[in-house]
């Protein structure tokens, strides 16, 4: 951000929320199952993170790994200790904190009492006490551990809940209390982020935890990185000041929303409420997400070459909170008969629909990897070097590198490096969920924004450099879409 730049938000003296829909409008007219497709965008700015008049906004749960399978080796729970110990030491005072102890059972090291502690220096030592005196024995039950959070945390009227889970194992004995069950029970009522440390965890469980909870998943290799990881995250949790946002989708008749989904920074699922258009996100700091938005179709008896609006979007605060909201924009469709126009992709979905197919490739190594075939797992990565390279992702490109030798790049030519292990794709799971925005820059490839010009390129459109990151952005944006940079008025 350029010095003496007032951030959004910042001029008006409150939150401001923008939103913007990049699609490509064009969907062939003959019949079968059209579908629309584009990419939301929407930005929080202007929060400042600094506690809420009213109370404390967070109320935070640390549920701790403590199954026997945490004894060896002796570093690990030394690990989750100092990483719980670095968390508490990062809660301001006044708000609602519990240490949750986890193995087949849950229970409450800290506090003592019915409901959860209040920070302050006194309630901050004892808590660091109980976690430094926490032993590990017993099994996994990481449904209990969730449930109980939940009734811990429905008891305070914070209005961001929080749960920071970390294991080192698998959910071995789900029948006591199934996963699926609470998560149901639990969707909703907090978010949360888990964590994969040691090497029997399984990735694809985490985010199944964290896509329902609207959470990410993450892992550290050395345990000692663990607590500083926590300190991030933590730092990252205290500037969120906006509890939930609604992202709205009226459709028009003749169409449907077939769902909505955040694709970044992470992947969570979205359900509406009640059947509505209405989907609810959590917890909003100074922050840009982004949704794919799908769309059915039906062209019978619709104009031909003309924009229609299928549908609109609006961004709204539940019972009206003091957040300046961007106005409705139009998701629209041009019915048209020029197979030149209707076989386009908007850059943007397109980019996003690659990470999909690069995270189901990942999937599948993982398994041929378990299941000792190795020919199908190469294959597999060589895959995902393939998609990583056409988006541009140097980031997934270098954990790739972990696993395989790049032989060629373009062409996905890989060789399995004779010491990759289990948890090594456990690793490159967690990691493929945290999503990239766009190609690197200089790759050529650029995104566009808007809706599609007759004859213009898929996703086209000027672009010009961000001052503040040089990466390419469409020149009619309001913020750039790889850093949030916030652009000056543009004639």
């Amino acid at each position: 951000m350029e010095t003496g730049t007032p951030r959004t938000g910042e001029a008006a003296g409150q939150v401001a929320a923008e939103l913007e829909i990049s699609q490509w409008k064009y969907l062939p007219s003959e019949a079968g199952d059209p579908q629309m497709h584009a990419i939301l965008s929407v930005r929080v700015d202007g929060t400042g993170g600094d506690g809420h008049p009213g109370g404390p906004l967070l109320a935070q749960v640390l549920a701790m790994d403590c199954s026997s399978s945490m004894t060896w080796p002796v570093e690990k729970l030394h690990a989750a200790q100092q990483a719980a110990v670095a968390a508490i030491r990062k809660l301001p005072d006044g708000t609602p904190f519990a240490v949750v102890r986890g193995n087949e059972q849950a229970a409450v090291v800290y506090p003592d009492t019915p409901r959860m502690a209040r920070a302050s220096a006194r309630t901050r030592a004892r808590a660091e006490r109980a976690v430094r005196e926490t032993v590990a024995g017993g099994g996994t039950c990481i449904g209990a551990w969730l449930d109980l959070s939940r009734r811990l945390l429905t008891e305070q009227d914070a209005p961001i809940g929080h749960v920071l889970l970390l294991t080192d194992g698998k959910n071995q004995h789900d029948e006591q209390m199934p996963l699926d069950r609470v998560l149901e029970e639990c969707a909703g009522r907090f978010v949360c982020d888990a964590w994969g440390i040691g090497d029997g965890w399984d990735g694809r469980e985490l985010l199944r935890i964290t896509s329902r909870l609207h959470g990410s998943a993450s892992s550290v290799r050395e345990e000692e990185a663990l607590p500083g990881e926590y300190e991030q995250l933590m730092n990252r949790l205290l500037t969120k000041t906006v509890p939930e946002l609604v992202v709205s989708v009226t459709a028009m008749p003749g169409c449907t929303v077939r769902y909505l989904k955040q694709v970044f920074p992470t992947e969570a699922e979205l359900t509406a409420e009640d059947g509505t258009g209405r989907f609810v996100t959590r917890a909003w700091g100074d922050e840009t997400r982004r949704y794919q938005l799908c769309l059915a179709a039906d062209p019978t008896g619709r104009p031909r070459r003309e924009d229609l609006q299928l549908a609109v979007v609006a961004v709204d605060v539940p019972g009206g909170g003091e957040v300046r909201l961007p106005p409705p924009q139009p998701c629209l469709v041009h019915w048209t008969d020029d197979p030149a126009l209707s076989r386009h992709t908007d850059a943007q979905v397109e980019h996003f629909e690659q990470h999909q197919r690069l995270g189901e490739a990942v999937a599948a190594a993982t398994d041929a990897h378990r299941r000792g075939q190795r020919d199908l797992a190469e294959q597999q990565l060589g895959r995902a070097v393939r998609l990583a390279h056409a988006m541009g992702a140097d980031e997934q490109l270098a954990r790739l590198a972990r696993l395989v030798r790049i032989e060629d790049v373009p062409s996905g030519r890989v060789a399995l490096r004779p010491e990759v292990t289990a948890v090594d794709f456990q690793h490159l799971i967690t990691a493929s969920s945290h999503s990239t925005y766009g190609p690197a820059s200089g790759t050529g490839t650029g995104l566009g924004t808007g809706s599609g010009a007759a004859g213009g390129a898929p996703g086209g459109g000027a672009m010009v450099p961000c001052p503040a990151c040089s990466r390419n952005a469409p020149a009619a944006a309001r913020f750039c879409p790889a850093c949030g940079h916030r652009f000056e008025a543009r004639p």
